[in-house]
């Protein structure tokens, strides 16, 4: 690499492969998104290699390799792990990479790649400890810890959206059943098709989430009362991680960050839940938006 290094990142999501080159002030060099060729793993490394050379062509230059990836790389076996692409799994995917760009690359869970972007330039610049929340089609978050990703012993940390609902009523119990084999994960309910299935259990009108976050704006009471319910049970989710990290920023992404009704409303539902005297962590959307996971996995290599 000549003069100042720059930094390149792949988000490998379930449609998309998205890549960018940072230069050392996190200026954009070079980007590009294109069709990721689900189900088939051979294609997916052909798909991201080729997208490396493309991205470093239009840079001009040679760059350290970061990737952001749906679950995580197993420190026992160097395979693929908890991906809900799932044709990642048990295949050593970051080391067949490494060994076709001749480089070493650096990995993490999307989730965290989120929480490296705006801990660093984003919407938690600077803070020591960033809580990031992805709240989508799935459910899942990222810890930052001054400006680097808590990855975690297993490579689980973060792994929210896996846990049960905290206290869940009578009437939340089990819970909907998830593609882990469990019910009553955070994420049945608080994901946009966790959203959409509530309403529908409730009304029985099959609208998704957008449409019910429309309808709450027209007025309409039963989509008014799912999105009340939905954020009463953001608030209790957001709660307990609050009282085992204790961040200093929690960061919302993905779709639902995008409703203003649902960030304002939230620290209101948060604090009762809070073992504290006081709850006033800075509860924000993510600042880089859908670029936010690639940004941090360039970032990986730090500035």
């Amino acid at each position: 690499m000549s003069g100042a290094p720059l930094r390149l990142g792949l988000d490998l999501g379930g449609t998309k492969i998205a890549g960018i080159v940072l230069d050392h002030s996190g200026q954009t060099r070079a980007d590009a998104r294109i069709a990721s060729p689900r189900g088939d793993y051979a294609a997916t490394l052909a798909t991201s290699r080729a997208l490396v050379a493309r991205l470093e062509d239009e840079a001009g230059d040679r760059c350290s390799v970061g990737i952001g990836m749906p679950g995580a790389v197993s420190p026992a076996t160097g395979l693929v792990k908890n991906a809900n692409s799932t044709w990642l799994n048990g295949r050593p995917f970051v080391a067949d990479l490494a060994a076709m760009l001749d480089r070493p690359i650096r990995a993490e869970n999307d989730a965290n790649c989120l929480a490296v972007s705006e801990a660093i330039d984003g919407a938690a610049s600077g803070a020591e400890i960033v809580w990031a929340v992805i709240l989508g089609t799935g459910v899942g978050s990222g810890i930052a810890l001054r400006g680097r990703a808590l990855s975690g012993r297993g490579r689980i940390a973060g792994e929210w959206g896996h846990n049960p609902l905290p206290r869940p009523r009578d009437d939340e119990r089990p819970g909907p059943a998830c593609y882990c084999g469990r019910t009553g994960c955070i994420e049945t309910w608080l994901s946009g098709p966790g959203l959409a299935a509530d309403h529908a259990r409730r009304t029985g009108q099959c609208l998704p989430g957008e449409a019910i976050v429309a309808a709450t704006r027209s007025g309409d009471p039963d989509a008014q009362a799912t999105l009340a319910l939905y954020v009463e049970r953001l608030g209790r989710a957001l709660a307990h991680v609050v009282n085992i990290l204790d961040p200093d920023v929690i960061v919302i992404g993905g779709g639902l960050s995008r409703v203003p009704e649902l960030l304002e409303a939230l620290p209101g539902a948060t604090a009762p839940h809070v073992f504290s005297d006081a709850f006033d962590t800075p509860i924000r959307a993510s600042a880089h938006g859908d670029a936010s996971g690639v940004r941090g996995a360039a970032w990986l290599w730090g500035r």
